[in-house]
């Protein structure tokens, strides 16, 4: 059993982290901040945690965190690298499910989110969170930087060819869509239900903040960073609450290769990767409310289509961040995450 603490209860990750670890068999939820409803019951602000915790909110310190044997951070960027080092100094491990350990080039960092580094000493120990690439450093990390949604969603559905080398010349294209949810739970008139309901639209084209994340895991996977990556990453808005589909394309350099194959195999023992029958099409629907990644692989020619679905708050977010829980302290991967996709 170990004590947690969770760094930003009420936004939609956590509180589907909180979801989770409430139920969790090795996890004593200890601690939960908000600056905001500082001193409010967790379960008056989420009426669906009613006799499942009594904890409020709290204040966010790292004098009261660092009695924690592990502290998520579900807050917005910039958050998670002033406290981590206080943190991670009392030997509190963390997993920060925003962006500020993702990037390892500050550069890169301020390009894109607009302003300095403060823990850059951090970003070289700092483990990307995806277990199906990272396991073993993952289970010796104290600080992991959790994969994006759009990330997770592209990545594994890429890997079994970067890893084998089967991709052309030419770009890959990452076509995504996701639901609101994804935007966060801060009021905004582009994501009000008159805005979203029955529209359709694509945003971020000229670049996402999510695509250098994207770029450096593939090249991370490809052989290193001199490796160029040509990759060119769409995302869209759909009018659900939660979901993420992305419509993956690469051109294919050994067109004989037999794809479901290598596809099953490279996932077969993956716990929350699901590889379809040939012909498959997966529906966001399949997943929402779980762990997992379902994955379809298609031909046309010689491109290799990809069809890879999760939701966007468990395997893209908050999901995945109890898995990296579970492997650093040696809990078995699925623990506390067997919950059976909602449907309708």
């Amino acid at each position: 059993m170990i004590n947690v603490g969770v760094v930003g209860g009420t936004g939609y990750t956590g509180i589907a982290l909180l979801r989770l670890l409430v139920n969790h068999p090795q996890v004593n939820l200890t601690q939960v901040t908000s600056r905001s409803e500082e001193g409010v019951p967790v379960a008056e602000v989420y009426p669906a945690l009613r006799g499942l915790t009594e904890l409020v909110f709290t204040t966010p310190g790292s004098d009261v965190l660092s009695d924690c044997d592990l502290v998520f951070f579900a807050t917005p960027n910039g958050t998670a690298m002033e406290m981590a080092p206080a943190l991670l100094n009392a030997g509190t491990r963390i997993i920060d499910l925003a962006a500020d350990f993702r990037l390892k080039d500050p550069a890169v960092w301020k390009r894109w989110y607009g302003f300095e580094h403060t823990s850059t000493d951090l970003l070289s120990e700092a483990v990307y969170g995806l277990p199906e690439i990272n396991r073993d450093q993952i289970s010796k990390a104290r600080l992991i930087a959790n994969p994006g949604c759009y990330p997770t969603a592209a990545t594994l559905g890429f890997l079994p060819l970067l890893e084998q080398g089967l991709v052309a010349t030419g770009p890959l294209i990452a076509d995504c869509k996701s639901g609101t949810s994804g935007a966060g739970r801060e009021a905004k008139t582009a994501t009000l239900f008159a805005e979203v309901s029955d529209n359709f639209k694509a945003y971020s084209v000229p670049g996402h903040r999510h695509l250098p994340e994207i770029t450096q895991t593939l090249k991370m996977i490809t052989g290193g960073a001199n490796k160029d990556i040509d990759l060119t990453f769409i995302p869209h808005l759909l009018p659900i609450m939660r979901g993420i589909h992305a419509t993956l394309y690469a051109m294919l350099g050994d067109t004989d290769c037999d794809l479901q194959k290598l596809y099953e195999q490279r996932y077969r023992d993956e716990p929350f990767v699901d590889v379809l029958p040939p012909g498959s099409h997966p529906d966001t629907r399949s997943v929402r409310g779980s762990n997992l990644c379902r994955i379809a692989v298609h031909r046309v020619k010689k491109q290799a289509i990809i069809l890879s679905v999760i939701d966007n708050l468990e395997k893209g977010a908050a999901g995945q961040a109890v898995q990296n829980m579970n492997l650093m302290f040696g809990f078995p991967e699925t623990t506390g995450l067997e919950s059976v996709p909602l449907v309708p």
